[in-house]
């Protein structure tokens, strides 16, 4: 991935692990259409990367993500001049999370509220600081939940907590976060990063990325099928695919001789397509024809 600068991020490449920092930390890195394109771009470079492994994503000083950006005041979530046009900027990182390639992981530093919150459940892994809080606060601010919110939180926590958090709106601690399954560890501020850290090297040094990858993709699409034949025919059809390639070779061999592996396979060249999914088309000819400003969201 080679160095680039961007308005609203910083990404960061050290050991196989990509650093992404939401960078606003003077609006308590509040979200806006600028830092939905610098995201969106970060994650097609990282998918385009072999040699990017894990995603840790976190936020700059005090906070995670605040939420939108609503310095525009009342008109801040007004999408009436692009009607059909509008497609929701939060949705769009979100879907693109639930694409990548590569697991992601988040480390949540701080408050995360609305667009802030719920950009995480696409996330694979969520760690939160003693200091983090959270708000699906959607209803308090007479919108519903964005970033398809209503997709993944009920999957993450299950539909009574999720219509809970949702219809009170209240921001809750990292304790009920974690008692709920949101966030899988709570941390002192300063463990937060090493712990999140450890996990990602856990991953980066002992996995085969295609089949991280591979994994990743099974288990979130198997999410919307109503029998395990779907898991059966998928996983079926990528062993038959898979099962005799360098990677798995690698692995039997190494672990036989109790070595680390060292898995040649690449995700870019050597992972093989799933079958075709959501490809959201049709958005692709509104959003050709969407007008330049998306507004906040």
């Amino acid at each position: 991935m080679t160095e680039q600068e961007y308005h609203t991020v910083r990404a960061e490449v050290a050991d196989r692990i990509l650093t992404v920092t939401l960078n606003r930390p003077e609006k308590l890195n509040a979200f806006n259409p600028r830092m939905m394109a610098d995201l969106l771009d970060v994650l097609d470079a990282a998918d385009a990367d072999d040699d990017i492994r894990v995603i840790v994503v976190t936020g700059a000083g005090r906070g995670f993500c605040a939420g939108a950006d609503v310095s525009s005041g009342g008109s801040s979530f007004d999408h009436r001049k692009a009607g059909a046009w509008h497609r929701d900027t939060g949705g769009r990182v979100a879907l693109r999370l639930f694409s990548s390639t590569k697991p992601v992981i988040a480390a949540i530093n701080g408050p995360a509220a609305g667009v802030g919150a719920s950009m995480t459940l696409p996330m694979d892994i969520r760690l939160a600081s003693t200091s983090a809080k959270f708000g699906f606060v959607f209803a308090r601010r007479g919108i519903v939940p964005e970033s398809a919110a209503s997709w993944f939180l009920p999957r993450a926590v299950g539909m009574q907590r999720a219509m809970e958090w949702v219809a009170t709106g209240r921001v809750f601690g990292p304790d009920e976060a974690l008692a709920a399954g949101l966030v899988r560890s709570v941390h002192p501020p300063e463990g937060l990063l090493p712990a999140a850290y450890a996990l990602a090297r856990e991953i980066a040094d002992n996995t085969s990325a295609i089949s991280v990858a591979l994994s990743r993709q099974m288990m979130w699409r198997m999410l919307g099928e109503p029998h395990p034949m779907a898991a059966h025919r998928l996983d079926s059809r990528i062993m038959s695919q898979i099962g005799g390639g360098p990677d798995p070779v690698e692995g039997v061999q190494s672990f036989l001789a109790k070595r680390p592996p060292e898995f040649p396979g690449k995700v870019s060249k050597d992972m093989p397509a799933l079958y075709p999914w959501w490809q959201e088309e049709e958005f692709r000819p509104l959003e050709e024809q969407a007008p330049a400003s998306e507004g906040q969201g």
